[in-house]
């Protein structure tokens, strides 16, 4: 069968799963990729409660949708960034805490660990996230930066992560890190080093998802085909660039989504310029069979007409790699 398309919640966070539920149904999805905000998905709660857990899959039985992949990406950022005022509205309180630096990044530690539990309390294998990044500040390298500046900051983030990657382990959950500005990974160089710096960990892997890399003029495709065993789940979401008017460039000019000024904005998908034509297929060749998960963002288009032509629009795309060669019949006689 093709690929179950499903809707990663985090956007529609606002709406009650009671409400998002049915009108996933109806814009046609198979399933939701829970977010850990809102009402959608409570980690601590689901480790606490049988029922809490058993009411959820009630919840999307009932309207004929499933789980496959939790997401906890706002606490993952929390655990190797520099902390600050921003991160505050982006945490549960018991996570924030004090807001002193240290005790917030060793508290996000501890939930994302925790996500791990309770993503296998709940039944899925995946939990999508952030990892966050002690260097990314210093991305573009002035002051000069040598390499044992980075190699310090990967060598933060294998101190951090590890231990989280081992209750992973212990629970048969993958991690997929979401490849992004921001993160200990954002191209291919630096999704290779982070690799590295947790010891090919075999619970490190990664949410695809070409539109953080498309604008950067990363090959999103040749991602997929430099890590084949790590992609663990997939976000399908378009990009469009090179579509401003001048005035900003690929760093955003703090400017806000959909400023018409910008070089880049996210787009519904399907109606911005990545290739998912080539990225079935190497997603056929490498025999992905996880979900295509819609993360719907667009800040020119009404998100339930976005939502629900992105999931027509990815069913309509995918399909099923062949069983056969397809010139094997010229061999039969």
């Amino acid at each position: 069968m093709p690929r179950p398309v499903t809707l990663f919640t985090g956007q529609w966070a606002d709406l009650p799963l009671r409400e998002l539920a049915p009108l996933a149904k109806r814009m046609g999805y198979d399933g939701l990729e829970l977010a850990c905000w809102g009402d959608h998905f409570n980690v601590q709660e689901a480790l606490a409660s049988d029922a809490y857990c058993r009411d959820k899959w009630a919840l999307l039985k009932q309207h004929g949708l499933t789980s496959l992949a939790i997401g906890n990406h706002l606490v993952g950022q929390a655990v190797c960034d520099l902390i600050d005022a921003r991160h505050k509205s982006i945490l549960p309180a018991h996570v924030w805490g004090d807001g002193e630096p240290e005790g917030v990044r060793q508290r996000a530690a501890k939930e994302l660990a925790d996500t791990a539990r309770a993503a296998a309390k709940f039944g899925v294998k995946t939990v999508t996230g952030f990892t966050g990044s002690s260097i990314w500040h210093a991305t573009y390298a002035f002051p000069p930066t040598t390499q044992e500046y980075w190699d310090a900051g990967f060598a933060d983030f294998g101190k951090r992560f590890t231990p989280i990657l081992d209750t992973f382990e212990q629970h048969n959950i993958n991690f997929a890190l979401e490849v992004h500005p921001t993160e200990i990974a954002f191209d291919i160089a630096s999704t290779q080093r982070a690799i590295d710096a947790v010891k090919g960990h075999r619970r490190f892997g990664f949410n695809f998802d070409p539109s953080h890399l498309a604008y950067q003029g990363v090959d999103y495709v040749k991602f997929i085909r430099t890590f084949p065993d790590r992609i663990y789940n997939a976000h399908m979401k378009d990009v469009w660039w090179g579509k401003g008017d001048g005035t900003v460039g690929v760093f955003g000019g703090h400017t806000s989504f959909g400023d018409a000024r910008r070089y880049w904005d996210f787009r519904s998908v399907g109606r911005g310029m990545v290739d998912f034509e080539s990225i079935i297929v190497a997603l056929n060749d490498i025999r992905y069979a996880g979900p295509l998960s819609v993360e719907w963002e667009d800040s020119r288009m009404d998100r339930v007409h976005g939502a629900t032509e992105s999931a027509a629009f990815c069913r309509r795309l995918d399909f099923e790699p062949s069983a056969r060669a397809f010139d094997a019949s010229f061999e039969e006689r």
